[in-house]
């Protein structure tokens, strides 16, 4: 089972300030430690400010729409993730437990965690074994 652990961007991540304490990012740079030594850890990674990226929307339009960032109308951005593969919903959920404050005291913060669809769980069609050549839904490649 593959589990996305997503941490939510706060202004002061989508301002693009890093973080002056070095005891967060050492903290950081401990947990995933933990994951890689446990085998678990899949990809891991910080994720710049929504001014830097884009969006692709389809919406009722035929051709598809290009909306340059940063997306003010989204109350929910995302500022970094960590993917890790286990047994059971139980270990995701200790993990998660584990991960250390993303952002300094002070500061509102948190982290979701969703599992993630593995190939298997939409049947059986060509394509997806195409998908599953690159490795792609399989948390190996």
């Amino acid at each position: 089972m593959r589990y996305m652990i997503i941490v939510r961007a706060t202004p002061m991540s989508e301002a693009g300030i890093m973080p002056e304490d070095p005891k967060l990012l050492q903290d950081m740079a401990s947990y995933h430690e933990e994951l890689a030594k446990a085998g678990v850890l899949l990809d891991g990674s910080g994720l710049r400010p929504s001014s830097e990226g884009w969006r692709i929307g389809w919406g009722g339009h035929a051709r598809p729409v290009l909306t340059d960032g940063p997306f003010a109308e989204t109350k929910e951005l995302i500022a970094g993730y960590t993917i890790i593969q286990v047994r059971s919903r139980e270990e995701a959920l200790e993990w998660s437990r584990r991960f250390p404050r993303p952002f300094p005291e002070g500061v509102d913060c948190e982290i979701e965690v969703r599992r993630l669809y593995e190939l298997e769980d939409f049947g059986t069609d060509p394509a997806l074994d195409r998908m599953r050549e690159i490795g792609l839904g399989t948390g190996e490649r």
